[in-house]
């Protein structure tokens, strides 16, 4: 069984697609159910919310043997402008979502001695970006964490592994993309901001995120673990 949180997201939801047509069986999670895909509702950032959640499915569904963590939500303020509220709100969602759902799947895949996890985080989490300190912030945790986890699950025979994509064509970055010129620096690159372009001239669709971590859960990445695959056109130059 494979559970993906954020399943009606832009990425979240070509995961879904693309494992499934792969051959997985998914259970999609989100902030709001979707019965039309098959989605189920869960707050990533309740606790108890999310450990009703996962033993259900174990025990509906069957065992967890994959799980992708894709819940996120964007905060692109400067960081003297961003407010508290937002701060922890991005982190609960980006970090603790990721701690509770990762741990909770975890503890079930320990006893089996089997299993991959995979957390989508940023290449912003990798390199400063200007208006994007919390958000960059929350990933450079998310993906520390499931690293470090790797690390202390890899003599179970679990894998952790995250995926740092760069822009996204996704409803999240709608507003960002929605100006054509700003589409163009984004893709030239922003000296003004002390921005890098995208070195293959082109946006990532979700879908190109997606077969990256398809390839990371199966069987052809046996022995990679604790890795972070950058998915960003070269934007960050291997940095």
């Amino acid at each position: 069984m494979t559970v993906v949180t954020g399943a009606n997201g832009g990425i979240g939801r070509a995961v879904v697609t693309t494992l499934r047509a792969a051959g997985h069986r998914v259970v999609g999670l989100d902030q709001e159910a979707d019965a039309s895909r098959g989605t189920r509702r869960l707050d990533v950032t309740d606790a108890d919310a999310v450990e009703v959640a996962v033993a259900a499915i174990e025990t509906r569904d069957g065992p967890i043997a994959t799980f992708v963590s894709c819940a996120g939500v964007l905060s692109n303020r400067p960081a003297l402008e961003t407010p508290l509220a937002e701060w922890n709100r991005t982190f609960a969602v980006n970090t603790t979502g990721v701690f509770l759902m990762t741990t909770a799947v975890a503890r079930r895949m320990v006893p089996r001695g089997r299993g991959s996890i995979v957390t989508v985080a940023s290449n912003s989490g990798r390199i400063p970006r200007h208006g994007m300190a919390a958000y960059g912030a929350s990933k450079a945790a998310a993906a520390m964490f499931t690293q470090s986890l790797g690390l202390e699950l890899a003599e179970h025979g679990i894998r952790c592994n995250v995926v740092s994509p760069g822009t996204t064509r996704t409803a999240m970055t709608e507003q960002m993309l929605a100006d054509p010129d700003a589409e163009r620096r984004m893709l030239q690159g922003d000296g003004e901001i002390f921005k890098t372009g995208i070195p293959l001239g082109r946006v990532a669709e979700p879908e190109d995120i997606a077969a990256t971590i398809a390839f990371l859960v199966s069987d052809g990445a046996r022995h990679v673990t604790m890795h972070d695959l950058v998915v960003d056109g070269g934007a960050t130059a291997g940095r």
